[in-house]
């Protein structure tokens, strides 16, 4: 479990302790901004769960490179002799106008989003396989997957939670014959990203954690999901091909010869797509 010292990830790990998991939190202890190192945090959360007579364990080894990853996953193997789920929760908002975004900024957000999850899965692939399946939850958001809910300043950070999605997408198909399930969450809740210390007054972390511990369990048997978590409501949602497409020769779309053509028939090129609940 990454990011697991407050908010989303605290709740997280203390429904699935509650349920007698033992759970591995990690946190490095990074500020608000993405920056810096302070084990203690991490200590002290699990001190308290601890103190609850829950069984967990505090890590907070650096998880920003591939070396970093699979060190940790090669010690907590060593340790337990097998790991059953990854839930990554560590992430950041950092807001940016498009002209002030550096190189290193850009790598922070995509290493953390995409980057260490597809190191931590590849860490735990052989290991999950040999043992007949386990299951891996990564977190994107809906300020990148719907345009209505988009913000100024977060390019990078969309960007990053886009790339998360097609990675859950790919992992769920390689893993599927392998009992490995992988699937993506996106939450809401007040946190300290939102600037909230202490309880907050809405949007509580514990009514996202229940889907969470859903798809971190072994009755989550579909992969390839984004679930949608936010007070205490749950809606899936994936992309899915319309029926009878040929791909990629016949898409069952508009035909269009010309630019003035696309032109004159955008409006049905662009019509509304249908949200299809499940």
């Amino acid at each position: 479990m990454t990011g697991a010292a407050g908010g989303l990830g605290l709740a997280y790990s203390r429904l699935l302790a509650e349920r007698g998991t033992h759970v591995v939190m990690h946190d490095v202890g990074a500020g608000t901004n993405g920056r810096g190192t302070d084990p203690l945090r991490i200590q002290h959360s699990a001190d308290a769960l601890r103190a609850r007579g829950l069984s967990v364990q505090a890590v907070s080894d650096p998880i920003d490179h591939r070396a970093g990853c699979h060190a940790l996953v090669q010690d907590l193997l060593q340790q337990h002799g097998h790991i059953d789920f990854l839930i990554h929760n560590a992430g950041w908002v950092e807001y940016q106008a498009l002209e002030a975004i550096e190189d290193d900024a850009m790598e922070r957000i995509l290493c953390l989003a995409a980057k260490t999850p597809l190191w931590l899965a590849q860490a735990m692939w052989p290991a999950m396989r040999a043992a007949g399946g386990g299951r891996i939850v990564i977190t994107t958001s809906d300020r990148a997957l719907y345009p209505q809910y988009a913000q100024r300043g977060l390019s990078a950070y969309a960007m990053g939670k886009l790339a998360a999605l097609g990675l859950v997408n790919v992992l769920a198909l390689e893993g599927a014959g392998h009992g490995i399930v992988v699937n993506a969450v996106s939450p809401v809740a007040k946190t300290r990203m939102w600037g909230i210390d202490g309880e907050p007054d809405e949007l509580h972390p514990e009514a996202v954690a229940h889907g969470v511990a859903f798809l971190a369990s072994t009755r989550c048997q579909d992969g390839g999901w984004v679930l949608r978590a936010s007070n205490g409501q749950f809606h899936a949602l994936r992309l899915q091909e319309a029926e009878h497409v040929a791909y990629p020769r016949d898409l069952r779309a508009v035909s269009a010869d010309s630019i003035e053509s696309v032109a004159l028939q955008w409006p049905a090129i662009a019509r509304a797509s249908v949200d299809v609940r499940s």
